[in-house]
């Protein structure tokens, strides 16, 4: 029996993937190949955006004309807001419409054994760890509370244990990930006193004594949970958990984040990151900003910018608004221009450059320890070639634990392990570096 799966949206939707994929091989099934027929396709869909509503439904398509005799079983927070409508698409047999469900669906097709995590995670060095679900916020631009509302944490010594076994598969990052990870331990603590609650710095503190060489990266967490008692575990722990938060902004306009039913204002997104660069050695802050809310003023843009500057991110993801149907702010008005969110996107990104050069240039002469990925690709070395930088030997480029992109000579840097470098100065997107025999930090 021949599988395919496919998987849209976030790393959470990629851990469930391979969640589903594990367990169907160890019952038979075999990945298909590109140019074979599948007997089953797995579509795990995203409903954040229209857009992600668009593809999944292209994806299903395709997959039922390239494999007419496929079984399709689709998962995913578009297959929960919209059951009917994915049913009715060509070749759907099953429509999972909560993720709860998913030890239930392996069930049916006849694992006994429904393992409480994954073992290895298919074409990935860096490998994603679900460690909690559901967000019990109402952010006005966003849908996925009302699809994914459940709060639910994994219980440590579970997630410890696929840790483990990840790392004995050759995994040497690990990405703790959820829908909301700084809600991890939020449905048990409840009916518990505060000085018995479960918090996120709890489940860090015990993955990075576990046995390895490997490393711990957190995903996406909001200012607010950027807590004391979390910097103090990435402090104890620097060869473990990397100096990198990516914490998630949307706006630096105190206006804007009213409209957006953010849960703290501009000053005190700032505090938290100066808590963070206090304690820590150069951290790298990566953020999400949305550019043309509904109402964004040239000022409030400014304001944002303006915050920038004052973190000091090192990598900025950007979206322009879009109306989600179903939230609050697809209804409010004073819409912004498809041109001005292009302009303000063009400035924000300009800015974005500027300070991660600025990040990048920081760490010169710093220890790195740089996770191996893949040959530095054809299309860099054009780039490379067009900033009139020509590399006299292949390259290999890996992530370094402060997130910053490293190109290191591949003879000297075997895909898929650790290499301690001293980085060096800035070529287009990426450092340079010289390897060292041994990390001091």
């Amino acid at each position: 029996m021949k599988l395919k799966t496919v998987t849209l949206g976030c790393k959470v939707n990629q851990y469930e993937t391979e969640f589903v994929r594990e367990g169907l091989l160890g019952i038979g099934y075999e990945d298909a190949l590109d140019e074979q027929s599948a007997d089953l396709c797995i579509v795990n869909t995203c409903t954040v955006t229209n857009e992600g509503d668009s593809k999944s439904r292209q994806v299903i398509r395709r997959l039922a004309r390239d494999n007419p005799d496929s079984k399709i079983v689709v998962m995913g927070c578009y297959a929960t807001r919209a059951p009917e409508e994915v049913a009715s698409l060509p070749n759907v047999s099953e429509v999972v419409t909560d993720k709860r469900e998913l030890p239930d669906l392996l069930g049916r097709f006849g694992v006994i054994d429904v393992p409480t995590g994954i073992s290895g995670f298919a074409r990935r060095h860096r490998a994603y760890v679900k460690v909690q679900d559901g967000c019990m916020l109402r952010c006005s631009f966003c849908i996925i509370p009302y699809v994914r509302p459940n709060l639910a944490s994994r219980p440590a010594a579970h997630i410890a244990d696929e840790v483990r076994r990840l790392v004995d598969a050759g995994h040497r990052e690990v990405v703790l990930t959820g829908i909301h990870l700084g809600h991890y331990g939020v449905d048990w603590n409840r009916t518990l006193p505060k000085e018995e609650w479960t918090r996120l710095s709890h489940l860090v503190r015990s993955l990075a004594e576990v046995p390895g060489d490997f490393r711990v990266r957190m995903s996406s967490i909001e200012a607010t949970e950027v807590t004391r008692e979390l910097i103090d575990v990435m402090a104890e722990y620097p060869d473990k958990v990397t100096p990198h938060l990516h914490i998630s902004m949307q706006s630096g306009s105190d206006g804007v984040l009213r409209r957006m039913r953010r849960r703290w204002g501009a000053k005190r997104f700032v505090d938290r990151c100066g808590l963070l660069k206090e304690r820590l050695d150069r951290p790298a802050i990566t953020t999400d900003i949305i550019v043309g809310f509904p109402g964004e003023t040239d000022a409030e843009f400014a304001e944002t910018v303006d915050v920038c500057h004052q973190v000091g991110f090192s990598k900025i993801h950007m979206f322009p608004f879009s109306p989600r149907r179903g939230t609050p702010a697809a209804e409010m008005g004073e819409q912004i221009s498809k041109q001005t969110k292009h302009d303000r996107g063009v400035e924000l990104a300009r800015v974005e450059a500027e300070l991660r050069d600025k990040y990048f240039a920081s760490l010169e002469g710093m220890p790195l320890r740089v996770l191996v990925e893949s040959p530095l690709t054809e299309e860099n070395h054009h780039q490379q070639r067009a900033e009139g930088f020509i590399p006299s030997v292949l390259q290999h480029i890996g992530t370094s634990c402060r997130y910053a992109p490293v190109a290191i000579p591949a003879d000297r840097a075997p895909i898929g392990e650790f290499v301690d470098v001293l980085a060096g100065p800035i070529n287009g997107t990426h450092i340079t570096a010289e390897l060292r025999t041994a990390i001091t930090a």
